[in-house]
């Protein structure tokens, strides 16, 4: 069984990881690098803990095979 707590903190950073992407993409603005600093430690460690969430969140994949088309287990 997982642990919920676990997976909402990782969807959760990977969520800011993502918004973090989105304002890149458009606005050519780093979040990250605005409040931390440019790739400072505190950055490094926000970017690795964003990129071991969204590795994480990728088992999401082979839990959610065990449901039918119906959503039924």
């Amino acid at each position: 069984m997982r642990l919920k707590t676990f997976d909402c903190i990782a969807l959760t950073i990977t969520i800011i990881g993502a918004v973090n992407w989105g304002l890149i993409g458009f606005f050519n603005f780093n979040l990250v690098s605005f409040l931390f600093g440019s790739m400072s430690w505190l950055s490094r460690i926000i970017y690795a803990l964003v990129g071991l969430c969204g590795l994480y969140l990728i088992t999401f994949y082979t839990s959610n095979g065990n449901t039918d088309a119906s959503g039924q287990s």
